[in-house]
């Protein structure tokens, strides 16, 4: 039931910065037709997801939706509320939770609870509580085991490439109108705010586990390696609810996400949600999810729950069938069929996930890249390829000659695919990229799931204009900084060596954080290894300085020189080492290239 609308002002950021316009899907309207340029069944997900507003789940539960990707779900207690997923932004969960009091009454945030480990799930955490209150106790956050670790780790090791190709996921460089964004399938887009994060101070470890929050009994279900590597269901027996976190929810989901991710498991997720069919599926009377709507009524929850079990086992057990036929990646992803009870399934189309990409992914888990044909083995890269290719179909004018004609009749893929070498062999022949431009546009309006449309529009896009800079959001933020665990802060000053930079060389330092340990770091072999809690006599230096001063470095709050000079880095032995080092370590640019080489 609909509590309020959103409220309509754009929300901005400290400097007047567009952080989220609760009106920019206006345009899809509740029983409108679907435009020629939009696939009609996404097009209907894309209704059904712009119906925003502050929801009353149940009795005593409430969810605020399409105020950013994710929901935020508020659950009153016997003495206040608890939060369920702060959104990405802690501007965009500031706003929820104003909406919140606004109709329901102030009340005090008792407990915030992070289902998983993905950022609009936790990101706006400081929009809704403080820190103070957390640290005194007065608020606590419960998370799954694991779920500090995760989060950060997936921001930061291979955070600048995620985030770029998010930005073609979420179509956050597209204009939000029926030619260009008009939702991810999992929800609309992600806002474009102040990413925080605040370490939980609760951790459940196994399923099964109970714990009374704010006078209510939740029973919690362990999902590690489903849809996120940390998270969690939950049971809160005085409302009959199940907590679905992001295992269950109204569309295919990801077991690769095209923005690039570790692959997930589909078999493990789909134990989990029959485990969670075993646990509550006799007395559940409503389910909610991190994403789209409820769904009401111990028939249909437990129908949602068997399909998207069968769902996610089929395409292990049937990926797994045809490789032991001897197909390869590509030709099962191509002729892979769901069986019609599952297909026709509404909350089984794919809307975010898609049969294509999820059980190529399920071949690369248990087989990897290679399909097993020798020429495939060792391939030239794409720009030497690309070159060759187009040698040998005669020149770019050829290929171009030939690609329009199939424009013509509809081939849109071949289209993107063959002139697509002609870009990778010249990048400055203007044509071609138009050409593939407009292939990938008729591919996007074509496509049922929104990341794919989001891809191919976002393509098409860079393409004809160039890479332009445009607000997306920013992962690597401060706090995730500040939550890295010494071991990954070192491990990823690893992933940043340039091993050409390093040559040969061989420094070994000693990093002294007083409280929070001692480290050993040395470069040798093009290669960058810490062991904690040891020293070396022999060191080049011993650098000596406080978790929070290496913070403001690695943000480029304070220069290194500069802390050393003020006397809040201290190095014992030869300073140039550290400065040599740190000439070492790579930089990465956000906004590479794509669509283009």
């Amino acid at each position: 039931m609909l509590v309020a609308p959103l409220p309509s002002e754009l929300i901005k950021g400290e400097s007047g910065n567009a952080i989220w316009n609760p009106e920019q899907y206006g345009f899809i309207k509740e029983g409108a037709e679907a435009p020629a340029t939009v696939n009609p069944s996404l097009w209907r997900q894309s209704q059904l997801i712009n119906m925003s507003g502050l929801f009353e789940v149940t009795d005593g539960i409430y969810q605020v939706r399409n105020l950013d990707l994710s929901n935020m779900t508020i659950i009153e207690g016997t003495e206040g509320i608890t939060i369920v997923d702060p959104l990405v932004s802690a501007e965009t969960a500031k706003v929820a939770i104003d909406l919140y009091f606004k109709n329901r009454g102030t009340k005090p945030v008792k407990a915030v609870i992070y289902t998983h480990s993905h950022v609009d799930h936790y990101g706006g955490v400081r929009g809704v509580v403080s820190e103070d209150d957390v640290t005194s106790g007065k608020v606590k956050i419960y998370a799954p085991e694991g779920f500090l670790e995760a989060a950060v780790a997936e921001n930061v090791m291979a955070g600048t490439a995620m985030s770029r190709r998010a930005s073609y996921m979420y179509g956050n460089l597209l204009a939000p109108d029926p030619k260009g964004q008009v939702g991810a399938g999992l929800g609309t887009t992600t806002s474009a705010g102040t990413v925080t994060l605040i370490p939980p101070t609760n951790i459940i470890t196994k399923t099964g586990q109970k714990e009374t929050i704010d006078g209510l009994t939740y029973e919690f279900l362990m999902a590690p390696g489903s849809e996120a590597p940390s998270e969690m269901l939950w049971y809160i027996e005085e409302k009959k609810a199940i907590s679905a976190a992001e295992d269950a929810t109204h569309t295919l989901h990801n077991t690769y996400s095209l923005r690039g991710a570790k692959i997930r498991e589909p078999l493990p997720w789909s134990k989990y949600l029959n485990e969670a069919l075993v646990m509550w599926g006799d007395k559940a009377e409503v389910m909610f999810a991190q994403h789209h709507w409820p769904t009401w009524t111990n028939e249909k929850v437990v129908n949602l729950l068997e399909k998207q079990r069968d769902l996610y086992r089929y395409i292990n057990d049937e990926t797994l069938r045809m490789v032991n036929h001897g197909m390869t990646m590509r030709e099962i992803a191509e002729t892979f069929k769901l069986p019609p009870s599952l297909d026709n399934f509404w909350a089984n189309r794919g809307y975010y996930g898609s049969i294509y990409h999820d059980v190529a992914a399920t071949y690369v888990l248990y087989l990897g890249w290679f399909d097993g044909n020798p020429s495939t083995l060792h391939e030239l890269p794409p720009v030497e390829a690309s070159k060759k290719y187009v040698e040998f179909m005669g020149g770019s004018d050829a290929v171009l000659d030939k690609a329009k004609k199939s424009f013509e009749a509809g081939d849109y893929r071949w289209v993107a695919q063959v002139a697509n070498h002609v870009v990778f062999a010249d990048p400055n022949n203007q044509p071609a990229k138009d050409l593939v431009a407009d292939a990938l546009e008729q591919l996007g309006y074509q496509a049922e799931s929104g990341p794919w449309r989001n891809f191919y529009l976002t393509g098409a896009k860079e393409l004809r204009e160039g890479v332009k800079k445009l607000p997306t959001p920013n992962t690597a933020s401060p706090d995730t900084v500040r939550a890295m665990s010494l071991d990954l802060f070192f491990d990823y000053l690893g992933v940043r060596l340039n091993a050409e930079k390093a040559g040969d060389a061989h420094i070994v330092l000693n990093f002294d954080f007083g409280a929070d340990g001692k480290y050993l770091v040395e470069l040798e072999n093009g290669v960058l290894n810490n062991t904690k809690d040891k020293q070396a006599d022999e060191a080049d230096a011993t650098i000596t300085l406080t978790r929070a001063d290496l913070n403001s470095i690695a943000l480029g709050e304070t220069k290194l020189d500069q802390a050393v000079s003020d006397g809040k880095v201290k190095v014992a032995g030869d300073n140039a080492k550290l400065g040599q080092l740190v000439s070492m370590l790579d930089s990465f640019d956000f906004w590479f290239n794509i669509v283009t080489p």
